[in-house]
């Protein structure tokens, strides 16, 4: 079964491709992914990777969490599932019910 990894201090000129070579060393990786500030392209410094089986996940854990990588201090944790999203945001206005 495949683990999904948060990879976070990543430098800003870190690339998907370079997440994924940085964990290939410990193991299949099914996806990697750098994510990007959507009005600037730029990356926000931290990624996820989905690892082949949990054993591969637990090796990169273990190899890599805390080392550096540039000038920074890595951290490498499981992924916690994404919070259900609860809609909200709405317009709460309505001028007809002032004075």
């Amino acid at each position: 079964m495949s683990k999904r990894l948060y990879v976070g201090n990543l430098g800003y000129d870190v690339s998907s491709s370079d997440l994924e070579a940085l964990l290939s060393a410990h193991g299949t990786i099914l996806s990697a992914e750098v994510i990007s500030d959507r009005s600037t392209g730029r990356s926000k410094g931290f990624g996820f990777a989905e690892m082949g089986s949990d054993a591969e996940a637990d090796a990169a854990i273990a190899a890599l969490n805390g080392q550096m990588h540039g000038d920074r201090a890595l951290t490498v944790n499981e992924a916690k599932p994404r919070a259900p999203h609860t809609g909200g945001g709405g317009y709460g206005g309505g001028g007809r019910d002032r004075y």
